[in-house]
């Protein structure tokens, strides 16, 4: 009978119990969420704070050599160029050699017909001919009056006048045999010949054209060249002007023949700087044996220049433009910004040569973003500082 009495108290117990374990249960479960949040929430606020830094990448000065190349604009020109141009006036006759045609010196390139030169030349040699017959005259008659002299046959005026005009007809021989030999130097010049052995690069005259030797804008008839070799002349700015030296050789490159490189030797410099370009002009000697390079041709020269230690040559991408002028953003001991007013020497293109403003240990930040500003405080990128943590990542 009092075993049936216990069984209704010991029900409300268990219950009690279970019910008290589950809140336990629960208590624990909530405390480890809570916890579990407040750590996720230290780390957001960590990652957040974190983020309101700017991060910056950064970059070694790139290393320095004893030289580097440059690339320069050259322009190329025949060993000898000649514009032949008429020495008489006429018609052309007939030519003989075209553009492109190989001449030995003395070739004929041309011959020009001239009438009225042919007519002056004969009218010339007429003139002598009269001179030499009066000076003839005028001798014999002096010998007589010399002789006539002696025997006080007429006076010492009369004979000296006599040998006055013996002198006079010998002077008017001279001249009009100096005017023989200049229109026949002249008649020379109606066979255009060419003056070296090369190449006919041009010719601006066809058979009948009238030629006329007195007009100074008339074109040239012909120009011979020697491409055998050619010279190159380059342009190089006043801050290299020290690199060139006597002997130095370059190689160069032209459109018409791509990745083809030829070497040049320098064989003398305008040794002053252009007041316009402020570069010094270069002369380089090209041998064209093959006839590869033409005259004219436009070049890219890469030009050995000596480098100054004191350089430091950075990327392109770390430069900074603003109203302060060129500037380039580096990091202090404490993660702040230095912004270093710089100088540049040379712009390479995607390299900068500074010669005033960097040291070789600088650390110097690549990609600076706009908002830099002097002293600002910024954290360098890592793989750690570029993600966000791995348990907000989860939830999100």
């Amino acid at each position: 009978m009092s075993h049936n009495a216990d069984a209704p108290v010991q029900r409300p117990l268990r219950i009690r119990r279970a019910i008290v374990a589950i809140l336990g249960l629960a208590a624990v479960a909530t405390a480890i969420g809570l916890a579990v949040r407040a750590h996720d929430y230290h780390q957001l606020v960590q990652w957040t704070d974190a983020q309101e830094l700017p991060t910056v990448q950064l970059i070694a000065p790139l290393g320095a050599t004893d030289s580097h190349g440059m690339t320069l604009p050259g322009r190329l020109d025949a060993w000898i160029g000649a514009p032949i141009h008429a020495r008489v006036s006429g018609y052309l006759k007939s030519w003989d050699k075209d553009i492109g045609a190989k001449v030995k010196a003395g070739d004929t390139l041309g011959i020009i017909d001239t009438p009225e030169l042919d007519q002056q030349l004969e009218q010339a040699k007429a003139v002598l001919v009269r001179a030499r017959a009066s000076q003839r005259l005028a001798e014999v008659t002096s010998k007589r009056w010399q002789h006539l002299l002696s025997s006080n046959s007429v006076s010492k005026q009369e004979a000296d006048e006599k040998s006055g005009e013996a002198e006079v007809a010998a002077a008017n021989v001279l001249s009009a045999q100096a005017d023989v030999d200049r229109l026949a130097a002249l008649e020379s010049f109606k066979r255009i010949t060419a003056p070296f052995s090369g190449t006919v690069t041009s010719r601006n005259t066809d058979i009948g054209d009238l030629i006329s030797a007195t007009s100074e804008s008339s074109p040239a008839l012909f120009t011979v060249s020697d491409t055998s070799k050619m010279r190159l002349y380059v342009r190089i700015p006043q801050g290299y002007a020290a690199s060139i030296k006597p002997g130095m050789t370059v190689g160069l490159t032209v459109l018409e023949h791509p990745g083809k490189t030829f070497q040049a030797t320098l064989i003398g410099s305008s040794d002053s700087v252009n007041e316009a370009s402020g570069a010094l002009l270069a002369q380089f000697e090209v041998p064209n044996p093959d006839g590869a390079l033409l005259p004219g041709d436009y070049a890219e020269v890469h030009l050995p220049v000596a480098v100054d230690q004191g350089l430091v040559k950075v990327p392109a991408t770390t430069l900074l433009f603003r109203a302060a002028g060129p500037q380039i953003a580096v990091l202090g001991a404490d993660n702040r910004v230095l912004l270093r007013d710089v100088h540049i020497g040379m712009d390479l293109g995607d390299v900068l040569e500074i010669d005033h403003g960097l040291q070789p240990g600088d650390r110097i930040i690549d990609h600076p973003p706009d908002s830099l500003m002097q002293g600002s405080q910024v954290r360098i990128a890592s793989a750690s500082t570029t993600s966000a943590p791995a348990g907000q990542a989860s939830r999100e």
